[in-house]
């Protein structure tokens, strides 16, 4: 299993540096959330001095349930493509929004339709865009899109190779369980994992799950992509990915 840091849960400084020492602890991977505020070229010379890619950001509009706000989603996508394009990243995550209220089978519609019309910008930058199914219970209240299996569903209906979905084991643990079958049943769908410790939203090794277990399990089924360790470390940052390092050495990939 390929691991991935996202910088915003683990370094709270210059972000050049944290991708150095993302590099410096062995891992060849990093993501981020809000690129706006990055020197995205020198955000790109760090990742080639390093040796970590950085597989992901996330989009700068997330409301697609609302077909009022259409226009704006495939806006932000755009600029957001062009701010992958600089970076080198080649996937983009986007919230879908929140429950309008409407009947979920317009929002779900909406949704489709908006990620249908993204294809030619997709297709014009080469990036993969991922929705993500969130969990409403601890962390995002109102938001519309939680069940994994509509998220496959969308992806499903829109039958595009760069739409995808990122499955995050944490909220969909909080929301439903039965993560391994979910995964390995869907990796047509899947482009990245996200994962945490439950409750808490912690290291890996204190929550609920087996993750040794799961990526055993995910990598036996064929995936190919990236885990995300999108969790808040009690232990020191450093400290946190070094151990995390130590625990799960057995199934995870490394630098040389």
């Amino acid at each position: 299993m390929r691991i991935c840091v996202p910088v915003p849960c683990f370094f709270k400084g210059d972000f050049c540096d944290a991708i150095k020492t993302i590099g410096e602890l062995g891992f060849d991977a990093a993501e981020t959330y809000n690129w706006k505020k990055l020197d995205l070229n020198a955000v790109r010379k760090a990742c080639q001095k390093s040796g970590v890619e950085l597989l992901s950001m996330c989009t700068s509009e997330f409301r697609m349930t609302d077909p009022a706000f259409r226009q704006d989603w495939l806006n932000g996508l755009k600029e957001s493509c062009e701010a992958a394009a600089v970076v080198g990243a080649r996937k983009l995550i986007t919230q879908v929004g929140p429950d309008t209220g409407e009947a979920r089978e317009k929002q779900h519609s909406a949704i489709v339709q908006t990620l249908k019309e993204a294809a030619p910008i997709l297709e014009k930058y080469g990036v993969t865009i991922m929705i993500e199914p969130l969990n409403t219970i601890v962390n995002h209240p109102g938001y519309y899109l939680w069940k994994s299996s509509e998220a496959f569903d969308i992806i499903r209906e829109v039958n595009h190779p760069l739409v995808k979905v990122v499955y995050d084991i944490y909220h969909q643990q909080v929301m439903e369980g039965n993560i391994i079958p979910s995964i390995v049943n869907n990796l047509d769908c899947i482009a990245h994992l996200h994962s945490a410790g439950h409750p808490g939203r912690i290291e890996l090794q204190f929550g609920e799950n087996d993750y040794n277990y799961i990526f055993k399990k995910v990598d036996e089924a064929g995936y190919k992509g990236a885990c995300g360790l999108e969790y808040r470390p009690t232990l020191g940052s450093v400290e946190s990915l070094q151990e995390f390092k130590r625990l799960y050495r057995e199934n995870i990939t490394l630098k040389e």
